[in-house]
């Protein structure tokens, strides 16, 4: 479980393609430093598992199924990631309780550059459009944020200057795809409802 607030602007250091899977390497001396073997990391929004760990990095394996739903099969050697750890008992819920479990992939569409903040537009898959509300919570590529508008196909978030500089959302275009997961507790309300019916 995390919170949506990243820790580091990792990179990515090395792809090994497997048959069905890929091994990703990446450099992230602090979300190590205090991380062992088989724990989790956050990486763009998607929960990892620590394959191997050095002073600066670890390694992780990507199975063919989470290539498919997220965008880290579209990652190249030398990109920056966002990196979160597992969030503990005594750490403060900055964010919003995110599983890192990517729901779908959505498409930036546009984007508003003003002085002190930015606004990004972003085109979900419809199915998630439901889970979607405004001042509701959204964690995009791993970034827990708080859903500024929404309407029949698009939202939008409003990123501060810390976010731009401390996180991917800070040089994703139009045209870039982004990790979404939407707020749990929608889907546990919309299950729950179903089975009274």
């Amino acid at each position: 479980m995390f919170t949506g607030i990243v820790e580091e602007l990792g990179r990515v250091a090395k792809l090994e393609p497997q048959t069905d899977a890929m091994r990703i390497s990446i450099t992230g001396p602090l979300v190590v430093s205090d991380s062992e073997i088989g724990d989790s990391i956050s990486v763009n929004g998607v929960c990892l598992t620590v394959t191997s760990k050095t002073a600066d990095g670890f390694s992780a394996d990507v199975m063919q199924e989470t290539l498919n739903r997220s965008s880290l099969g579209q990652l190249v050697a030398g990109d920056p990631v966002n990196l979160e750890r597992p969030v503990t008992l005594a750490t403060r819920l900055g964010g919003h309780l995110v599983q890192g479990h990517v729901d779908g992939l959505g498409e930036v569409t546009n984007r508003v550059v003003s002085q002190n903040w930015e606004v990004l537009t972003i085109k979900p898959p419809k199915d998630l459009l439901k889970y979607i509300v405004e001042k509701g919570s959204i964690t995009v590529d791993g970034t827990s944020l708080t859903v500024a508008s929404v309407d029949a196909e698009v939202f939008t978030v409003s990123l501060i200057p810390e976010t731009l500089a401390k996180t991917t959302l800070g040089i994703r275009e139009v045209g870039h795809r982004v990790n979404l997961e939407v707020d749990v507790m929608a889907k546990y309300v919309e299950k729950l409802i179903e089975a009274q019916k």
